[in-house]
């Protein structure tokens, strides 16, 4: 703890050493130092009598004069133009003909200059990583996740290996294997309904594609792109119910751990069972958080849970059954632990 003495009148303070370096005019000596930094020249000098007191002094500021309607009023314009944008073909080093004052001439020159730098397979590009930002954007998926879809969707436009198939067949299994590789699987049932391309061609487009990345030469593009997120392609597992289950909890408004690790711990153990073993995981998925909903005491309806997993509450009520019947084996004593949930509550059917 500091303390502090009281000065007697009449005595001086103690002599205590000051280790502060701080520039002042040999020939002013005024404190404080009237010093003004000379950019232009690289120079300290000092403001009262002009002496150098220092030189190499780095300039900070843009390297250009600015004026007031210069780049709409910002008054230091960035030193460098954009990052080049992997994600498109060519340098990106272009040169745009403003219109200027309308006149015929400038117009022609404008038109010209389009002409001359009109790329097709950029504007097809930039059209596609349009669609799937909306895609992305409409259900939740991550930035992440959008620019490995983007970085995919490229990767297939460059080797124009699937000449002929529908664009809206490949943008929606660029989606769905990003999903994957992101960590926020989708089912094929959300990109159908998202994409309006169906099932069937979203399953045959995946295979296809997943075939196609798993290449080697189509490898080691992945492992030295620019993309972190596509550094170790790895071939894509099914979507499993424990993946499904958080998003669904969230979805619903099961805003709770407690919620979300009975769901996911019932998911885990049903993979075990025979009975639901060839069952879709949506329907075990929807079916995991209706058991818990009601064990936990915040119970949700069969059809309210279908709705918003898209499958129908007969399959849910179903799939219930064979929950119900292992429910001694597959419900964790903690979870029950201090009244959190208890086994009286789950229905019957």
């Amino acid at each position: 703890m500091a303390t502090t003495t009281a000065t007697a009148p009449g005595e001086t303070d103690p002599y205590i050493e000051n280790l502060n370096m701080q520039m002042i005019c040999k020939e002013c000596k005024e404190f404080p130092p009237n010093l003004v930094e000379e950019f232009s020249s690289g120079d300290m000098v000092c403001g009262s009598c002009g002496l150098v007191l220092g030189d190499r002094i780095v300039d900070t500021r843009s390297e250009w004069r600015t004026f007031a309607n210069d780049d709409q009023g910002n008054d230091d314009p960035s030193r460098v133009g954009d990052g080049a944008n992997p994600l498109l073909n060519g340098s990106q080093l272009s040169t745009t003909i403003a219109f200027g004052d309308g006149s015929g001439r400038s117009r022609d020159l404008q038109r010209a200059q389009n002409k001359s730098a009109h790329d097709k397979s950029t504007k097809n590009l930039l059209a596609a990583y349009k669609e799937i930002g909306a895609h992305c954007d409409a259900i939740g998926i991550p930035k992440t996740g959008a620019d490995v879809a983007k970085h995919l969707f490229k990767m297939v436009d460059d080797a124009k290996a699937f000449k002929g198939k529908s664009q809206e067949a490949l943008i929606a299994g660029c989606i769905f294997i990003a999903c994957r590789q992101s960590g926020v699987p989708r089912t094929f049932r959300e990109i159908y309904a998202l994409t309006k391309v169906s099932k069937k061609d979203i399953g045959r487009t995946f295979k296809a594609l997943e075939k196609f990345f798993a290449s080697d030469e189509n490898k080691a593009a992945l492992t030295n792109g620019s993309l972190a997120q596509t550094d170790a392609y790895q071939a894509t597992t099914s979507t499993n119910a424990v993946d499904l289950v958080l998003r669904f909890c969230s979805q619903l408004g099961l805003h709770g751990q407690q919620f979300v690790k009975v769901s996911q711990g019932l998911a885990d153990k049903v993979s075990t069972m025979g009975d639901l073993a060839g069952r879709s995981p949506l329907s075990v998925a929807a079916a995991c958080i209706y058991m818990a909903s009601h064990l936990l005491g915040k119970p949700k309806s069969a059809r309210e849970i279908g709705n918003m997993a898209g499958v129908s509450d007969g399959t849910i009520r179903t799939a219930y059954k064979f929950l119900y019947q292992d429910r001694e084996r597959l419900i964790e004593p903690e979870w029950l632990a201090g009244g959190k949930g208890k086994m009286e509550n789950l229905p019957a059917n």
